[in-house]
């Protein structure tokens, strides 16, 4: 499994790191610009992410508006959302609202902080990403 971890707080992203780590390759984006251009160059590269864990609220370009460029990215590919990589947001806000806002960006799961590995793992093997 190859994921790319998109977290401005360094805590949270060594935990994501770290846990995300023992099953396979993880790259880090600090702000919705890297992700995007880390997610079009493992595009273009034939290397595609297998799994994005995406923060909401960042600074530079947040998570929603990231996740609408991925996922343009892999139409502009030919690849449907429901075939492209799985995108997980990870925020501290617990809004109804919020989301909603967030599957209508067409992401996979909404998880809130602090993330629980064990929901986190039961997601990702729900995607058939490991066993």
């Amino acid at each position: 499994m190859k994921t790319l971890i998109v977290e401005d707080d360094f805590t949270s992203r060594l935990v994501l790191q770290t846990f995300l780590s023992r099953y396979g390759e993880c790259h880090i984006a600090v702000n919705g610009w890297e992700a995007v251009d880390a997610f079009r160059s493992a595009l273009e590269s034939g290397q595609p992410y297998d799994l994005i864990c995406m923060d909401i609220m960042m600074p530079e370009m947040d998570g929603r508006d990231a996740a609408r460029q991925v996922r343009a990215l892999e139409e502009a590919h030919g690849i449907h959302s429901t075939s492209g990589v799985k995108i997980v947001m990870t925020t501290a806000v617990n809004d109804v609202k919020e989301v909603m806002s967030c599957f209508n960006e067409l992401c996979d799961a909404y998880l809130v902080k602090p993330i629980d590995l064990s929901e986190l793992l039961n997601q990702v093997k729900s995607y058939h990403l490991v066993q």
